[in-house]
């Protein structure tokens, strides 16, 4: 259905029950949607110690690769090691740390990803304080002449898409939204045209 459908990237969440108090998918379930997904596999790790498992998660089939900036003491390290295995970095943090955190990183890595909700559940409320947060970022962004793309994460639906888009936003991720429609194909065509 994801093949099918309008959507650019699959987003997958590991979650170690340690950093956040939920446990997800790990390497069998990536490895099993690289062999079915046409798709670049966007692999947001919810993790303490990510550098630990970078290299297996590029060859399980990450085509980007995301780290928390809370799990870390030096995210230069982690992003150079997921530089050295040829794929796409990316760097996120919850709505509790501070935008400017980042600053640092901005033009080190192909994309931010902000928390829109606290990371490790699905369901989630959208933060509305995100927007601010947004602008905060592309502020950064344009100072320090990077070229990544901004990416959201909780609370996206197709009520505020748009608004997402218009404020700068390159990437939605979006998952009770439309896998609990009756029509996900067409939750995302709405999604990416609103």
């Amino acid at each position: 259905m994801i093949n099918a459908s309008e959507a650019e990237w699959l987003h997958i969440d590991v979650m170690d029950g340690s950093f956040v108090p939920n446990i997800s998918f790990g390497f069998p379930v990536l490895e099993a949607a690289r062999k079915y997904c046409t798709k670049p596999l966007d692999v947001h790790l919810m993790i303490v110690h990510p550098e630990k498992y970078i290299s297996r998660f590029a060859k399980a089939g990450a085509g980007i690769l995301t780290f928390h900036y809370e799990t870390v003491k030096n995210p230069m390290e982690v992003i150079d090691l997921i530089r050295a295995e040829g794929i796409q970095v990316g760097i996120t943090i919850n709505p509790d740390v501070p935008v400017n955190a980042l600053e640092p990183y901005v033009d080190k890595v192909d994309l931010v990803l902000l928390m829109t909700v606290f990371a490790g559940y699905g369901g989630q409320k959208f933060i509305e304080d995100s927007y601010g947060r947004i602008a905060e970022l592309k502020e950064i962004i344009k100072r320090k002449n990077a070229h990544c793309v901004i990416e959201v994460d909780g609370g996206v639906n197709v009520q505020n898409a748009g608004k997402l888009f218009e404020s700068g936003v390159n990437v939605l991720v979006a998952g009770s939204a439309v896998f609990n429609t009756p029509d996900p194909i067409k939750t995302i065509h709405n999604m990416l045209n609103t």
